[in-house]
């Protein structure tokens, strides 16, 4: 992992992230330790999650895993106090968790598309509501929110999720003015295709590739440590200037 730039205002901060325990979230988890943050991350991969805990800890870095299914709201809520409790009051948030499944417009069903939106927005709003109060008495806080360049690209397959996506930039912008009363900072980042471990095993084809590299101007893939280095910038008091804002990673996709 390349730790690029240090941020001594991320050292010793408590950071959340949602679905830290793979992918983007992952490497989140690692890059913010790396910095001398004190990590927690949510996932409902224990698995993964509690070996990414141990890794980290083995390094003499401070993370803590809470296992949590973030459709459950009040189940999110509690697994964020017992963060809290573990390392301090939350004053960076990464709102990383989503899930990009495939689906047509013919089979969505009422109940598949509330479900969809669960997974990829209502949890963000809720997440927010509950960390605020930790930074509105730190009088100081950065919230980074996940989004996606698949609905600004277009992309089909997968409706809901782009609409949700889409979402996330009104709820990032929605909440701007309101929060920045409270020195409260809040950005979202659309990444472009990114090579994690589920893209690779499920739709990456050299023929997907080449066509990859036809769109995007640096021709070069993207990994997830791209996303992690622009979120640390995003977190840190080097963007305290930075608020209402949607950033694009892809390589120039756009």
């Amino acid at each position: 992992m390349k730790y690029g730039a240090i941020y001594p205002s991320l050292k010793g901060r408590t950071v959340l992230v949602t679905g830290g325990g793979s992918g983007i979230g992952e490497s989140i988890v690692e890059h913010f330790a790396a910095q001398g943050a004190k990590v927690g991350f949510l996932d409902i991969k224990e698995k993964e999650s509690k070996a990414l805990a141990a890794r980290l800890k083995r390094k003499r870095q401070t993370v803590h895993f809470e296992p949590c299914d973030l459709t459950d709201i009040a189940a999110l809520k509690s697994a964020i106090k017992a963060v809290r409790k573990a390392l301090g009051p939350i004053t960076i948030l990464v709102n990383n968790a989503a899930h990009d499944e495939r689906h047509t417009l013919e089979e969505v069903t009422p109940e598949y598309f509330d479900e969809r939106i669960r997974v990829n927005l209502k949890h963000q709003f809720f997440t927010i509501q509950e960390v605020v109060p930790d930074m509105r008495r730190a009088k100081n806080g950065a919230i980074v929110n996940m989004g996606s360049t698949s609905w600004m690209v277009a992309f089909g397959g997968l409706p809901v999720y782009t609409a949700a996506k889409a979402g996330v930039i009104g709820l990032t912008r929605g909440l701007a003015h309101e929060l920045g009363k409270s020195n409260i900072r809040i950005n979202s980042v659309a990444p472009g295709w990114i090579m994690t471990e589920r893209q690779k095993s499920l739709w990456v084809t050299p023929e997907a590739l080449q066509q990859l590299m036809k769109d995007q101007c640096i021709q070069r893939t993207l990994d997830p440590a791209d996303i992690a280095r622009a979120v640390l910038f995003y977190a840190s008091d080097e963007a305290s200037a930075c608020t209402n804002q949607s950033v694009v990673f892809d390589g120039g996709w756009l």
